[in-house]
Parts: structure tokens; sequence; C-alpha cells
């Protein structure tokens, strides 16, 4: 070989070589759906105590008032695996009822018998049938019930004692010890548990207490795969940032950015913080979740102990969000391209509720998949306002723009199209999505009130000359 063929050999190779790196780090960025979720899960309705009835009940209004706007996922949270010794008259627990998991002779969940008594397959098989994907929530690792009286690992030699750590646990539940991925067994748990979801028609999965254990991640989402089923995964929570743990995060469909959010303006507040943080994570192949909507009727079901108000955010109310607070809060996850998952009851909540969930231009902002980014903040003794921008994916100089009132009164602000995100050259079609109705564009400054803590949703189009 001379020496030009082997400076072509080794072009060759560096040119192959950059093509398996390109076509891994697609593969890790590629989306396994082309937008981001839309569904209902039921953990703000409910807590961890949602029964057959209920869930049938939520079901059926799910079909009539979320699918036609292309909702899909069904999710039941906490709960469905654990029974109760519920007192005469009870449809849920009240304080001293004894819980138990409900474990198979492999010690995986299997649904509760008080709560579910005809098991969930009859429910996820109607979900089916009405073009509904249906969801499930997970514990991270092993049962301690299971550790305790040593059941057997499916398809193994081992048992769960041979896989927990019980120095691992998750700070706010017992149900579970983490599990030691570096011990045989570890998988073949994770892959029974998986092979049980599968069976019974699971679509969607969001495994809770999870984000910061990277090992444990790849376990679940390597037994997704071998299920040969599609399965999507979502893990919880995101009260704390692991920014070393990205890396693997991409072995999920959906990552919770944030700790739980409720009907709080300070988790509003919270939201926007994490939003300007979640930025350059946005595009890696997961979607970013700036957690459910608890919108409409909440906490239905919950036990009556002295710690209500820490362990299930309040009593059964409507939700305590202005309607200006609620527009701010839909238009952030729209803007932001985070999953939509209604939280409030189906059957009982307001139709103003259904309204904004279901408006077409909202859904179209959301839908388009792409995570806005913060173009102004104009912060001063009197003013706060944040304006977002988000571009059209496929159409040049389109888009959204939220204009965000921070303050707790009214504003009447000019604000210039460079401080919108906008071509000062360029001359818009400018829509009010919540206020309905055009804005006209007058040049170099628009004026606008805003009240407080609304939003201006505005949906921008560049207006082509006629000459």
């Amino acid at each position: 070989m001379n020496k030009q063929q082997r400076q072509l050999s080794s072009l060759i190779i560096l040119i192959l070589f950059s093509l398996t790196i390109n076509s891994n780090l697609n593969a890790q960025n590629a989306y396994r759906t082309a937008t981001p979720f839309l569904g209902w899960n039921s953990y703000n309705a409910y807590g961890s105590y949602i029964n057959e009835q209920q869930t049938y009940a939520n079901l059926d209004a799910f079909i009539q008032k979320l699918k036609p706007h292309g909702y899909e996922y069904f999710v039941l949270d906490a709960g469905w695996y654990r029974d109760y010794d519920l007192k005469p008259g009870e449809s849920w627990p009240t304080d001293g009822d004894k819980a138990n998991l409900t474990l198979d002779k492999y010690g995986r969940y299997t649904p509760s018998k008080v709560l579910f008594p005809n098991g969930l397959k009859p429910i996820i098989d109607y979900a089916h049938k009405h073009g509904i994907k249906f969801g499930l929530h997970m514990m991270r690792g092993v049962p301690r019930e299971a550790v305790e009286r040593d059941l057997p690992i499916k398809d193994s030699k081992y048992s769960a004692k041979d896989i927990a750590n019980k120095e691992d646990s998750c700070s706010w539940s017992v149900l579970n010890y983490g599990i030691d991925m570096n011990k045989p067994g570890s998988q073949e748990y994770y892959d029974s548990m998986l092979e049980l979801l599968a069976e019974w028609g699971v679509d969607f999965i969001k495994y809770d207490d999870i984000v910061h254990k990277p090992d444990e991640i790849v376990g679940v989402a390597d037994a997704i795969e071998k299920t040969g089923r599609k399965i999507m995964l979502s893990i919880s929570p995101g009260d704390e940032e692991y920014p070393k743990f990205f890396e693997v995060y991409h072995r999920a469909d959906m990552i919770r950015m944030t700790r739980d959010i409720w009907d709080l303006k300070e988790d509003i507040d919270i939201t926007f913080e994490t939003w300007e943080k979640i930025i350059p994570h946005a595009g890696k192949g997961y979607w970013l979740d700036m957690d459910m909507l608890p919108f409409g009727h909440i906490r239905l079901n919950h036990p009556l102990t002295k710690n209500k108000l820490k362990t299930t955010r309040g009593y059964e109310r409507m939700d305590n969000l202005s309607y200006p607070q609620k527009k701010t809060f839909i238009t952030q996850r729209a803007m932001g391209a985070s999953p939509l998952f209604m939280g409030g009851e189906l059957t009982s909540s307001p139709n103003a509720v259904f309204e904004l969930i279901t408006n077409p231009d909202m859904l179209a902002c959301n839908q388009n998949g792409i995570t806005g980014e913060l173009v102004t903040r104009i912060s001063t003794y009197e003013v706060r306002l944040d304006i977002w921008k988000t571009p059209n994916k496929t159409k040049e100089n389109e888009g959204w723009i939220g204009v965000f009132n921070r303050n707790g009164y009214k504003e009447l602000i000019k604000i210039s199209k460079e401080q919108l995100g906008l071509n000062n050259k360029l001359s818009y079609g400018l829509y009010d999505i919540w206020g309905k109705q055009m804005i006209e564009d007058t040049g170099s400054e628009l004026l606008f009130e805003i009240p407080a803590e609304d939003v201006i949703f505005i949906r921008f189009k560049e207006r082509k000359s006629n000459k």
C-alpha cells in the first residue's frame, strides 16, 4: 500500500468512525413519540386511593372530553397495589386503616383486591378498546415485604433478599428497598416485573424515586426492551438536579424536572425557575416534564390523618388557582413543550378547565415540541415581566410568545418588538390566544395591559409584503 492509499484508507476509517458516533448520538436524541404526551393522571384527584368504580368513571369522561382533542394516556398513579382493612361503609381508607402490599409469589406488585376486585386487565382492555393507552405508577426497587418473606425471583435461582440494598430506600415511602444492580438476580427482578406489566397490556410507566439512580433506570429500560412491547417510560421526581445522570436519561421518554407541583403561586414560581435551568437539556430525546395540571376538582379521596396537609396537600377542593394563574400555569407547559397530564377529577371539574386544556392554539404550541427560551426579563422596583418565545419548528418567523406578569398587580406597559424577540423590520400578525383577538402591530412598540399574575399568550406570524 503506497502513501496515497494509506492516507485514503485512514480518511475512510475516520469518516466511518464519525458516522458511527453521529449515528449513536442521533439514536440517543431521537424521540420515541413525535410530540409531548397528553393524558390524565389520578394523583391530584385521588392520591393513592383511587378505586375501580372511580377509574371507570374517569376513563369514560376521558374518552368523551379529552380523547377528541388528542389526549391519549390514562394513568393510574400510586396505590393500585395496596390492600386496606376498611371499616364498614368506607370506600377508601381513613386514619388507622392498615395497608398491605399485594404481591404475587415472585414479589411483584399485583392489583389491590379491595380497590380493584376485578383486577386491572379488564380496565386496560376497556381503554384499548376505545383507543386509549393505559399507564401505571411504579416505585423503584423491590418490596420490603418480598425481602422479609424471601420471595423467589422469577426465572432465576435468587430471591428478593439477594438483591435488596437495605441502606437505600425512598425518603418519603417505606414500601421498597433499592436494588443493587451489581448483584445477581437484580436485572431478572426488573425483567419479571416488566414482563408482568407487558402481559397486562400496559403502555406507559411512571417510575418514581428513580431520577437519581442511573443504574436502576438502565435496569428498567433494559427490562422494557426485553418485553418486546412499546412501553413509554416516565421517571420521577425532579426536586433535585442530577446533571451527571443526564447521559442515561435518554433511556426514558419523559423526565420530571420539578418536585410535585400543586395549586399554589409558589409552585408557579418554581416552574419558572426550573424552566430556565432545563433549556440546555431540551431536544435530547426525552420530554422535560413540569408536572401535572392540578386543575378543577382535586383531593377527593384522602385519609383523615393529622398529617393530611403535608401528605395530601389539603382537603377535597376545587383548585386554589385563579383563572389568570391557570392561564399562566398551562402557558408555561405549552411553551416549554412539557407533557400535559390533567390532574383534576374528570367527571366533576368545571367546563372552564376543559376549555383551557383543550384550547387548539395552546395544544398546537405544546405539540410543536420545542422548549421555549427566555428572551427578555424586565425587572424594576415596579415591574416584573418575563417574556418567553417558542419558535415554530417548521415555519420560519412563526411561533408563540408569552408575556408573563410576575407581579401581584396589573401592568400597563410598552414593549418593543426586540424585547418580544421579534424583528423590528418585519410586520407580524399577532393573535392573543387567551383573549381571542388580534393584536395590532403598531410598529416598533406595542402597548400591553396585563392583569396581575396573568399572561398574554401570542401566536405570531410574519405578514408578507404584497410588493
